[in-house]
C-alpha cells in the first residue's frame, strides 16, 4: 500500500521531465548558448517593425519613431537590452511630435513589454537614456492593433509553432509538480496508516508476551 505514493510521485516526475523536453525541443540550440540573441529573432512574424540595434553609453539619449496608420488602435511595444547585466537600467519616454505623454518607464530586466492605446494615427518617439553604469545595447519592437494579428489565428505561423507548445509544457510542468506533491503526501498518509495498523496488531495479540508464555508452558 505505501508504493502507490511513489508511484504517482514519479509519474508527476516524469510529466516535468517531459514537459521540459518538448520546451527544449521548439526553443532555438542558439538561446541557450547566447545572451545577445534578439527577441524579434524568436516570434519574427509577431513585430510590424523591429529598430536597428543601438548602443548608448552611460547617461546618453537616443530616439527611436513610430508612426501608426490606424485610429483606435492598440500599439505593443517592447523594449530588450542585449546581453543584460544586472546593473542595467534604462529609461523611456514616449510622446508625439505635438509633446503630448504617452508615459514614462523604467526597465531594469532584460525585455519589457508595454500596450499602448492610440487614439487617431500618429508619430510616437521613444526617448531611451542609460541610467546603467555600462553601454549597453538595445533593440525596440513594434506590433500595430495585435489583438487582431493573424499571427495567433495562424496555426503555421513560427510564433504559433513556438508559443502552443510552450503553453503545453507550462501546463504540463505545473501539472507534474501537483502530482509530485500529492504523491509525496499519499507516501507520508500510507506510512502513518502503515504504523496505525502495527502498532493495533501489536495491541490485540502481544506477540512478546505470547512467545513469553509459549516458553514458561513447554519448560
Amino acid at each position: 500500500m505505501n508504493k502507490r505514493g511513489l508511484i504517482i510521485f514519479v509519474f508527476g516526475l516524469i510529466l516535468v521531465i517531459v514537459s521540459f523536453s518538448i520546451a527544449a525541443s521548439v526553443i532555438p540550440s542558439d538561446v541557450s548558448e547566447s545572451n545577445n540573441l534578439p527577441m524579434s529573432i524568436l516570434f519574427e512574424e509577431m513585430f510590424d517593425e523591429v529598430s536597428d540595434e543601438v548602443l548608448i553609453i552611460p547617461g546618453d539619449s537616443t530616439f527611436v519613431s513610430y508612426g501608426t496608420l490606424s485610429s483606435n488602435v492598440s500599439l505593443l511595444w517592447g523594449m530588450q537590452i542585449l546581453d543584460y547585466q544586472s546593473d542595467d537600467q534604462i529609461s523611456i519616454i514616449i510622446s508625439n511630435i505635438f509633446g503630448d505623454d504617452y508615459g514614462k518607464f523604467v526597465q531594469n530586466e532584460s525585455i519589457m513589454f508595454e500596450l499602448l492605446e492610440i487614439p487617431q494615427s500618429d508619430t510616437l518617439n521613444f526617448e531611451i537614456k542609460n541610467l546603467g553604469p555600462r553601454n549597453v545595447a538595445i533593440l525596440i519592437m513594434f506590433s500595430e492593433d495585435p489583438e487582431n494579428s493573424n499571427v495567433f489565428s495562424n496555426s503555421n505561423s513560427s510564433a504559433m509553432k513556438m508559443i502552443f507548445p510552450l503553453a503545453i509544457s507550462g501546463v504540463m510542468i505545473l501539472l507534474g509538480i501537483t502530482v509530485s506533491i500529492i504523491g509525496i503526501f499519499v507516501f507520508l498518509i500510507d506510512l502513518k496508516i502503515i504504523k496505525t495498523i502495527k502498532e493495533i496488531i501489536e495491541d490485540l495479540f502481544p506477540f512478546d508476551r505470547i512467545y513469553l508464555l509459549l516458553r514458561i508452558l513447554l519448560l
